[in-house]
């Protein structure tokens, strides 16, 4: 199996600065836009606290993106890290036409908050916010942009965190391709927006079109399957323990090999995040799930619907 392709990046040059001015950009200014809002009361009720927090593809942007949702998984959590594992914002999507609603604004204020009250934000680009892996290396608002990452667990697992669409074959070697592709499964998000509106309307909890299909189109499965696999042989020849990605948009948590492979899912069809607890024990969220019935997800019904065993989340 093919190892993990190299890739060259660089970070933009900037030109020569006056200490003056060095000192008057070391800390980046916040638009103001970003900066208040009245309605965001991110402190209020209890929290989920965990070591580690691994999001991705939000594709904010788009109509697709649950962002109400992403948002109250946000201001219910704490955590020392949070791993923006790449497609944050949809620029494929947003070059075509503007879409940029007041949640979109909400879901970055509070990222950006996480990060200025002392949550370590890592932020490692996709394919459909690759134009941010020209300033890789830099920080925004307390940012860190990275074009990958390892993450240390507080078991002394070695975790590479990417993206993963240098994996998909489709992506790298048949851009307008991978355009087309983008196009129907937009036009199928909007499907699952209409269909969710109606269940909302008829008291019945969310439920995913897109993956239902994904799960039955028999190529999507073994395109899944190859993906994972190419993924953790790579990671096996970077001498690692495990490898977390997104870009493919399922969650998962599996064995292969020496490897632990995980995958923390998406915000526009399952609603997913991988999080680690204080002793390093790993778990898969669906918030869709656990936020039924209640704006805050509270912990027996966080017990009830664990993905697999791991120690109690401390209430902060």
């Amino acid at each position: 199996m093919a190892s993990l392709p190299e890739r060259q990046v660089h970070a933009r040059q900037a030109p020569a600065l006056s200490a003056r001015k060095m000192k008057t950009m070391a800390k980046p200014s916040i638009p103001e836009w970003l900066r208040t809002d009245a309605r965001a009361r991110d402190d209020d009720g209890p929290h989920l606290k965990y070591r580690t927090v691994w999001i991705s593809d939000l594709h904010l942007g788009t109509a697709g993106c649950n962002a109400d949702m992403l948002l109250d998984f946000l201001r219910s959590i704490r955590c020392e890290t949070l791993y923006l594992v790449g497609d944050i914002v949809d620029g494929w999507q947003l070059k075509k036409g503007w879409y940029w609603p007041q949640r979109h604004n909400d879901v970055v204020r509070c990222i950006l908050k996480m990060a200025k009250h002392g949550t370590r934000v890592i932020y490692v680009p996709g394919n459909h916010d690759d134009s941010f892996r020209d300033y890789v290396g830099l920080h925004f608002g307390g940012v860190e942009l990275l074009p990958e990452a390892i993450h240390v667990t507080a078991d002394g697992r070695r975790l590479l965190v990417l993206h993963g669409d240098v994996f998909d074959n489709i992506v790298l070697f048949a851009r307008w391709l991978a355009f087309l592709g983008d196009g129907a499964y937009t036009l199928l998000l909007k499907s699952n927006a209409l269909v969710n509106n109606v269940r909302r309307r008829l008291n019945l909890p969310y439920w995913s079109l897109a993956c239902h299909v994904k799960k039955r189109v028999k190529n999507a499965v073994q395109f899944i399957s190859r993906f994972e696999e190419a993924v953790a042989h790579a990671a096996a020849d970077r001498g690692v323990d495990g490898v977390v990605c997104g870009h493919i948009h399922s969650a998962e948590i599996r064995e292969i090999g020496d490897i632990t492979y995980y995958n923390d899912g998406d915000w526009v069809e399952s609603c997913t995040a991988l999080v680690e607890h204080a002793d390093g024990a790993m778990e898969i969220l669906e918030w869709a799930v656990l936020s039924e019935g209640g704006t805050r997800a509270p912990v027996l019904q966080l017990q009830q619907h664990r993905a697999q065993p791991a120690q109690e989340p401390v209430m902060a």
